[in-house]
């Protein structure tokens, strides 16, 4: 019987951790923190046991690559459906839309609200987006492009107030500073600006380059310019982590082109940080309630970003 009870615990002591992501499950990596000009990232790494792949799940990105995934408007009625897009998951697989994943086309451009879970059911399924593109709501449906991630500044915004009007105003601002002018108050027009184009690219092979062709055990990082961390993304699984690393990388390279500075932050700093971060589940939460979100499934913890 003390057998049995004492087998039973460490089964219930070991879903518990893994349900989590903190310092029990993770460790940062500061020994093997990279730079390039602007940006620094830190790797996030699994502690032994941790970093399983999620089975039966596919990012977005990879299923519309694969051609599994159909995206489309809910409507023609600007009022009543630009929050929303009709998602049809053509796979055997569970679908993960992150929070700030973009979609360029359509009757404007989206950003994705919140991190959501789509199951392979057969039917219709409406995920619930934003405008990233002010002044067009065209007549004709543009087909869909996925578009990588927003900057960390404008997913920000977007997970403090999920306010359209502050949206905007974020995008208008980012688009002043970098001297940006266009029709339609697109927010990709940042990604495709021809000055700024090989800047941007720089800093994505660079880092795609250390982290994706040369180093296979991370879930996540932490990435700091100037005397700040600007953000952090953690996953659950590695399967999960890599596949939105490029994703990922778009929209950092987007703002440390534009909005960074020279590296200045110090170790201490950047330890004080994670500290708040992943210390505990309680100081985590409140850590995460000003400054960032937790993605949950089954009460697994699927997913962490922080501002």
């Amino acid at each position: 019987m003390k057998f049995f009870f004492a087998a039973f615990f460490l089964l219930v002591l070991q879903v518990i951790v893994h349900a989590q992501i903190t310092y029990q499950t993770v460790y940062v990596d500061y020994d093997s923190a990279v730079e390039f000009e602007n940006l620094r990232i830190i790797p996030i790494r699994p502690k032994q046991g941790f970093g399983h792949s999620i089975s039966g799940i596919i990012s977005l990105n990879k299923a519309l690559e694969k051609g599994l995934v159909a995206v489309s408007e809910r409507g023609t009625a600007s009022t009543e459906n630009v929050h929303y897009l009709r998602i049809q998951n053509h796979s055997d697989k569970t679908l993960y839309i992150a929070s700030g994943e973009i979609f360029s086309g359509g009757r404007q451009d989206r950003m994705v609200t919140r991190d959501s879970l789509l199951v392979p059911n057969g039917r219709d399924q409406y995920i619930s987006v934003m405008c990233v593109e002010e002044d067009r709501w065209s007549d004709k449906e543009r087909k869909f492009g996925y578009q990588n991630f927003a900057n960390p500044a404008l997913r920000r915004v977007l997970d403090e107030d999920k306010n359209q009007v502050l949206i905007w105003q974020e995008i208008s601002r980012q688009l002043d500073s970098g001297h940006i002018k266009n029709k339609s108050q697109a927010y990709l027009s940042r990604i495709t600006n021809k000055k700024m184009e090989p800047v941007q690219n720089a800093y994505f092979q660079f880092f795609h380059d250390k982290f994706k062709a040369t180093d296979s055990r991370i879930v996540g990082f932490v990435c700091m310019s100037g005397d700040r961390v600007i953000g952090s993304d953690i996953f659950s699984s590695r399967d999960l982590f890599y596949d939105m690393l490029d994703p990922l990388l778009i929209g950092y390279a987007d703002e440390v082109t534009y909005m960074g500075t020279a590296l200045t932050i110090t170790l201490d700093k950047e330890k004080q940080y994670m500290d708040k971060l992943l210390r505990d589940e309680i100081s985590q939460e409140l850590f995460l309630k000003e400054n960032g979100k937790i993605f949950r499934q089954n009460g697994e913890v699927i997913h962490i970003n922080s501002f």
